[in-house]
């Protein structure tokens, strides 16, 4: 893998960059649509090319660990091959998903022992195991074993803590140098910043993420219950810290608000699934604010869902049309604001590469911002 930094804003830390892998490029800020079970829900892999704009996608190692299980996806020959996806994906580790069992999960220097959430049956994930069921789906890009902290969380135990997913870190890159790859492609290995709500303890783990040297690195741990500008505050104190010249992936982050203030914070890397989840429950994102197509209001509103960026979807259905889809529970429409919500988002982050490169960022994110919280 390798990032190549094109421009950066002269009044943020916006960057617009470009990320090159074995299965194609990336352009930089971008928005990773989640597929955590090998499908990003209710969208054709097509529909994320032609339409969406997808460049990269994400794949959930503990989701996939389960099913179809592992071996499955190494007889095929990974997880691009299983779902028919030629352009790049990213795995995480399990982390966040063993963070969220919190009460079927037993927790140790060794790693993480728990229950799954379909049979009841006993896992160990450890991070040198982490590593090899990376291997085995088949990331571009995988993670690092971590601890993600909840939110609040005691000092003491963010320090605790930190310090555990640091000893796991090291131990995740010796089996990473050990391993080489199962397929015909490369693979880059990205750290973790942990830290909690902690500035001292987020500049802490900046610092040891940096000197370990990996082709990227991501800041996790946030985006789990606190408010925003405590995640813009732990954002803005890591990216002072994290290597220029490596691209920077923020987890699990976000609204469009999020997104926009954390490329200014100098983000380069997105993922959440606030956009495929929250079109199910008929919530859709737009430049002009926030849509519940359920209401009453768009009963009878026959323009189109949003004709302000290039969307087949978007512009060829109405408001009134989508809203009759979801009223009658037809599966239609749970598709329809999905596309609609993943283009957008693709488009956000396209728009924010353009602004830094020209040179306007700021004063467009700024009133951007206030556009995308509105409630229409």
């Amino acid at each position: 893998m390798n990032f190549t930094l094109e421009t950066t804003d002269s009044l943020s830390k916006a960057r617009a960059g470009v990320i090159e892998t074995d299965h194609g490029s990336i352009q930089t800020p971008i928005f990773m649509p989640v597929g955590t079970i090998g499908s990003v829900k209710g969208v054709h892999q097509h529909e994320l090319k032609e339409q969406v704009k997808a460049q990269i996608i994400l794949g959930n190692t503990y989701h996939l660990y389960l099913r179809p299980k592992t071996d499955i996806l190494e007889k095929v020959g990974g997880l691009h091959k299983f779902i028919g996806w030629d352009k790049p994906i990213l795995t995480d580790s399990g982390g966040f998903q063993v963070y969220s069992l919190s009460q079927m999960r037993k927790l140790n220097e060794q790693g993480v022992t728990f229950q799954s959430h379909i049979d009841g049956s006993k896992h160990l994930f450890t991070p040198e195991s982490a590593i090899d069921i990376q291997r085995q789906i088949g990331g571009d890009i995988i993670m690092a074993f971590d601890e993600c902290t909840p939110y609040p969380c005691d000092y003491n135990y963010a320090k605790k803590s930190l310090a555990l997913t640091h000893r796991w870190l090291k131990r995740c890159c010796d089996h990473f140098d050990k391993q080489p790859p199962l397929y015909d492609y490369t693979q880059a290995f990205f750290p973790i910043v942990q830290g909690s709500t902690y500035k001292d303890l987020r500049a802490d783990s900046a610092k040891v993420i940096r000197d370990f040297d990996r082709e990227g690195n991501a800041i996790g741990g946030l985006s789990v219950g606190e408010p925003a500008e405590e995640m813009y505050g732990m954002t803005d104190v890591v990216t002072d810290i994290l290597p220029i010249g490596k691209p920077r992936y923020l987890m699990g982050v976000g609204t469009p608000a999020n997104v926009l203030e954390c490329i200014g914070l100098g983000i380069d890397m997105f993922d959440c699934v606030m956009p495929t989840r929250n079109a199910r429950h008929g919530m859709l994102f737009t430049q002009n604010g926030i849509i519940n197509i359920k209401n009453a209001k768009w009963k009878d509103d026959f323009s189109a869902i949003d004709d302000s960026f290039p969307c087949l979807t978007s512009n060829n259905y109405s408001k009134a049309y989508l809203r009759h889809l979801f009223v009658t529970k037809e599966l239609l429409g749970l598709q329809i604001a999905t596309l609609h919500n993943l283009t957008f988002y693709l488009w956000l982050v396209g728009q924010a590469r353009e602004q830094i490169q020209a040179g306007t960022f700021r004063a467009w994110k700024d009133k951007m911002v206030k556009q995308v919280q509105i409630r229409l």
